[in-house]
Formats: structure tokens, sequence, C-alpha cells
């Protein structure tokens, strides 16, 4: 019942002027962000019309001219280009990862160890580093290859006539138009 009376008191308290401005407030607040959720649609709808004109239409239209590139009217030009796309799926990471190091190329992956000390150990952290195996601390690891690397050594292999697996890599060649 004490609390029943706390809140009927705070409610008193309350002017409706304060209300109201809050009320309009959050009614703005929910305006803006469906406005905000309408406008973000367009712009996906927008990125996939300018994706599927720039690789696929308009190389398609200018391959069966056997062009690729002209000159407009207005001085800009568009020219067709090969573009690369590659990403390790996470479900095939080790088995990309035991690839690349079976086929020379073990190098691209970046390996991160990492241990957190808290504040006033930093004599542990240095014996920690010098021995690792004798502290029983959580150690953090990461495997990775960073994206452009590996966009590029794809790239670079496939250009080379060397074979590389599409569906480790999710490699993908195409090509996209530029204005200019």
């Amino acid at each position: 019942m004490k609390r029943f009376e706390n809140v009927s008191t705070e409610l008193e308290g309350l002017s409706t002027d304060g209300l109201s401005e809050v009320s309009k407030l959050a009614l703005q607040l929910k305006q803006a962000q469906e406005k905000l959720g309408l406008a973000e649609e367009l712009v996906k709808d927008w990125k996939r019309k300018v994706r599927e004109l720039a690789e696929e239409l308009l190389p398609e239209a200018m391959a069966e001219l056997n062009l690729s590139k002209i000159d407009l009217e207005d001085g800009s030009s568009i020219s067709v280009s090969k573009y690369y796309s590659a990403s390790i799926p996470r479900e095939k990471q080790e088995e990309a990862f035991n690839w690349l190091v079976d086929n020379e190329h073990g190098d691209l992956i970046k390996n991160q160890v990492s241990v957190s000390f808290v504040r006033g150990e930093e004599t542990k952290a240095q014996k920690f580093a010098a021995d690792l195996a004798d502290n029983d601390y959580a150690v953090n690891t990461r495997k990775w290859v960073e994206p452009m690397t590996l966009k590029a050594w794809c790239k670079g292999q496939t250009e080379k006539g060397k074979s590389v697996p599409n569906d480790l890599f999710g490699l993908y060649i195409g090509n996209r138009a530029k204005i200019k």
C-alpha cells in the first residue's frame, strides 16, 4: 500500500504541460523512426538497382556490342572491367586455412593471441609473456585473413591461371561498369 501512495504522490507532482510535451516528443520520435525505416528501405532498393545496372545489364549490353569502353556526349565515359570478390565463409574457415597452409600460402593467415591482466598485475604479465605454459589465464585467439589481402591474392592467383577453390574463398569474378 505504501508503494501505491508513493506513486500517487509522484503523479500528482507532474504537470499536464510536461506530460503533453513528453507525449508530443515521443510521437515525433516514433514518426522519425518510421520515416528512417522507409528511407533505409529506399536506399537498399536503389543500391540493388545500381548493382544490377553496373554488374549485369550494362556489362552484358556492352559485351554484346564487343565494347569495353565508350565515351558519351557529355564528356563522361563508361568502362567495363573485371572485379573480384572473395570472403571465407565461417563454416569453411578451418578447411580454407588448411588449404592455404597445404598449398604454401599460410602466410596470408593472421593469428592473434591475447591475454588480459588487470591493473597491478604488471609483474605477472611480464612473467606470463616469458613462460605462457606455466600460468593459468584465459587466452583469446583469433585467426583470419584480411579481406583485401584475400581479394588481391585470389585475383593474382586467378590471373596467373592457378586454381583457387571458389567454395572455400567465396570467390566471385564479375564485370562492373564504371562511369567517369
